[in-house]
């Protein structure tokens, strides 16, 4: 299986939007909405450490059983990312643009 694009991810998310938003408390993908949707992102990171925190990192590398749930819930983060993004209306050019910017200022930010 190939990875994944942004642009995959969020042709998903909108598919789930439509399949399931209307009528739901999903909300729509709008800026009014973007503070929920970082709170359930914030939400699904804490889901992510608390495999960390109940498990171990070695049972995370390990134990497949555990490391399917970790990788769940890291792509629970991952959705939330996404309709993030959509609801400001952030294409995965801009999100490229920008990660490569700060990368590159990372890495020479010590020198």
């Amino acid at each position: 299986m190939n990875s994944i694009t942004f642009e995959e991810m969020q042709q998903i998310q909108k598919e789930l939007q439509a399949k399931y938003g209307k009528g739901s408390n999903w909300g729509a993908l709008t800026p009014e909405h973007g503070v929920k949707t970082l709170l359930w992102m914030i939400n699904e990171c804490g889901e992510v450490a608390d495999v960390l925190k109940k498990e171990s990192e070695e049972a995370v590398m390990e134990d497949p059983e555990i490391r399917r749930h970790f990788i769940e819930e890291m792509c629970d983060v991952l959705m939330y990312f996404n309709d993030l993004m959509l609801c400001f209306q952030i294409t995965p050019e801009e999100l490229t643009e920008q990660y490569w910017k700060k990368h590159h200022y990372n890495m020479n930010r010590w020198e």
